[in-house]
């Protein structure tokens, strides 16, 4: 798990250069021709995090509408809903699970144009899309997903923008902001800030993470990763849904890792850390700016729709650093298996 979190920067390298930006690039201005009018992800796991920040993107930089698909619906129930000038996008690292191979199929059946994001271009998920785009991640040694969680959210960006733009082309001034990546993702990885943080949280019976807009497909994914190696109870709620209720049971025996960005999504939790202050909670801001009274994890400031690619670098750190400190091997996590396959 270490050496997976350590290649992201390179990743990042990888996937921006000539021949894998360029074929994002392709595929995007495929989807601009085609014009759809509503765009759907379906998805699991780690991948369904990058999934609804692809949603977020596609909503906000596109102002179409998207939401994430139940694969159970088609799988279980037989549904065959009308998805005819859609995009449908399956998302997943091994392409292999026959449940999202399937909603793919029936989309296409139905007149959606199909894109498959994958790290396995030769995966039952590509070869049943129209469309596909390959992560380019390598091979990733560790159960718990993080290297391809990372280059599912920059090959979604990409893609994303690219569509944006029409012709598939970033402009120049974007382009140059997402060449800076590599080295602003080595400088967050070199913080010891995580592992600092691994032994106060040793001992802890559950834990909630938190964030708004962008920031809260990080605070899903952080809560998956220490429940898959730590088997630490964490449950991920927005921050606005974090005040409907669940604020109730956070106290200084629970532990809150909150994502705080510098953009309208981060600021909006200004509403949010102070009543966690007033219940006294153990508050970890994750952002690039202090936060009165809580303990931070330092990132970098980039525009907020690239924060996600830096902030879960440091909460992957914690999770590795704590599943050690608890005795656990987060490379093997009990009862896991790289490749869930479902129906």
């Amino acid at each position: 798990m270490a050496a997976d979190i350590d290649e992201q920067p390179a990743g990042y390298a990888r996937l921006l250069s000539a021949g894998p930006a360029g074929e994002i690039a392709r595929v995007a201005a495929a989807v601009a021709r085609r014009r759809p009018r509503h765009v759907v992800f379906t998805a699991r796991g780690t991948s369904d995090h990058a999934a609804l920040y692809g949603a977020y993107l596609t909503e906000i930089r596109l102002g179409l509408p998207a939401g994430l698909a139940s694969p159970s619906a088609v799988t279980v129930y037989g549904a065959r809903p009308d998805l005819s000038g859609a995009l449908v996008v399956g998302v997943s690292q091994s392409g292999g699970s026959p449940d999202l191979t399937e909603v793919l199929r029936t989309a296409r059946d139905a007149g959606a144009l199909t894109l498959a994001v994958t790290n396995a271009p030769d995966s039952p998920l590509a070869r049943a899309a129209e469309l596909s785009v390959d992560i380019a991640a390598g091979h990733e040694r560790a159960v718990a997903a993080t290297k391809t969680y990372t280059a599912e959210l920059l090959a979604l960006l990409l893609l994303v923008e690219g569509i944006r733009a029409g012709d598939g082309a970033l402009p120049a001034d974007q382009r140059a902001t997402l060449e800076r990546l590599p080295e602003l993702a080595e400088r967050t990885l070199a913080d010891p800030t995580p592992a600092q943080l691994a032994p106060r949280y040793r001992f802890a019976g559950q834990l909630v993470t938190t964030g708004r807009g962008y920031a809260y497909p990080t605070a899903r994914e952080a809560a998956l990763k220490l429940m898959e190696t730590s088997y630490l109870p964490a449950l991920a709620f927005s921050g606005a849904d974090l005040l409907h209720g669940p604020l109730a049971m956070t106290d200084p025996d629970v532990p809150v890792l909150a994502v705080v960005g510098s953009g309208p999504g981060g600021r909006s939790m200004g509403e949010v850390l102070p009543r966690l202050g007033e219940r006294r909670a153990d508050v970890v801001v994750v952002g690039s700016a202090e936060v009165a009274g809580a303990t931070r994890m330092a990132v970098p400031e980039v525009d907020e729709r690239y924060a996600p690619l830096l902030d879960i670098l440091p909460l992957q750190r914690l999770a590795l650093a704590l599943a050690l400190a608890r005795g656990e091997n987060p490379d093997a996590p009990r009862g896991l298996k790289k490749v869930t396959a479902t129906m």
